[in-house]
């Protein structure tokens, strides 16, 4: 069988449309979509565990602010820092969204280099610092946004997919790529497989939650009751659990998924793990770390 007949080609516009002076891009939109997504899950958590609505309501600006800049800055120090630490101007083009030209004008490019390490790392911040703000427990909130987490990746890798980046190695698997802004070479499509993994995590992440709501006493026997509960201890929200297991799954998939990705930048050429990979490690651990914690302490309240 012939299954160069069977390669997408991929050569979509990066633009959707225009709405006056306004450009809609995918990638700005499937971000949007993401946060927006993340948003209305976590006010139904919020929601469904009780929480006041004003505890609520900075949430997402501290959530926002520390994804943005987090992300940014881990692309620019993590894959180019020869770039953006050379020169004052490519200092400052790190933090605004416009590249300084040849000709000495400055071009508006939105930020065009965004890391989901630095985004996770940015975003554990602005939750350290949300919690300091309200008070809350600062694990009830970490599990709660992990909960949502994986909808805004999903979004995210289907803005990198719309946008040609972050492209898979040639391949000649039937259901490569043909990216077109790239070359002709069918490739693995990195980003849709992350993106189909992501949108799995969001059902396994509710699936665990809905668990561990727990079930109705008189349905059951109390030793029956008793053993049910200790398990669900360790799953409920503020043990650690969903932070953990958020960070496990994901980053434990980009680590194996990386082996089919081409190399973001020059440097990792020749590397036994690129840059993706050995971010990943961390992020891995601390989320075992992170879900043993739970168990632990569920054990101690038994």
């Amino acid at each position: 069988m012939n299954f160069e007949l069977l390669y997408i080609i991929w050569n979509p516009s990066e633009v959707i449309g225009h709405i006056g002076p306004i450009t809609l891009r995918w990638y700005g939109t499937f971000w949007l979509v993401g946060i927006v997504g993340a948003y209305f899950m976590v006010k139904w958590l919020y929601k469904d565990q009780k929480i006041k609505d004003e505890l609520f309501d900075p949430l997402f600006i501290y959530s926002f602010i520390g994804i943005l800049v987090g992300a940014r800055l881990g692309h620019c120090l993590f894959y180019e820092p020869d770039y953006f630490l050379s020169s004052g101007t490519h200092f400052l083009e790190m933090f605004v969204p416009m590249h300084k030209m040849a000709d000495g004008t400055w071009k508006f490019t939105g930020y065009a280099g965004l890391a989901s390490h630095g985004g996770t790392l940015g975003l554990m911040i602005a939750l350290w610092l949300y919690c300091r703000k309200t008070k809350m427990n600062l694990w009830h909130v970490l599990d709660n946004i992990a909960i949502a987490t994986p909808i805004t990746a999903c979004c995210i890798r289907l803005g990198n997919l719309m946008n040609s980046e972050i492209i898979g190695k040639p391949t000649d698997v039937p259901w490569a790529f043909i990216f077109e802004q790239v070359d002709n070479i069918p490739r693995h499509p990195g980003q849709l497989y992350e993106a189909i993994a992501y949108f799995c995590f969001i059902f396994v992440m509710l699936g665990f939650y809905w668990k561990s709501r727990g079930t109705r006493s008189e349905e059951r026997g109390t030793k029956e009751l008793s053993t049910l509960n200790s398990q669900l201890s360790t799953k409920k929200v503020g043990s650690g659990f969903y932070f953990g297991l958020v960070l496990t799954l994901i980053f434990t998939f980009r680590f194996f998924i990386e082996y089919t990705k081409a190399d973001q930048v020059d440097f990792e050429a020749g590397m036994p793990f690129n840059m993706g990979q050995l971010l990943s490690v961390p992020f891995v651990i601390i989320g075992v770390a992170s879900m043993m914690g739970g168990k632990w302490m569920g054990k101690r309240k038994q």
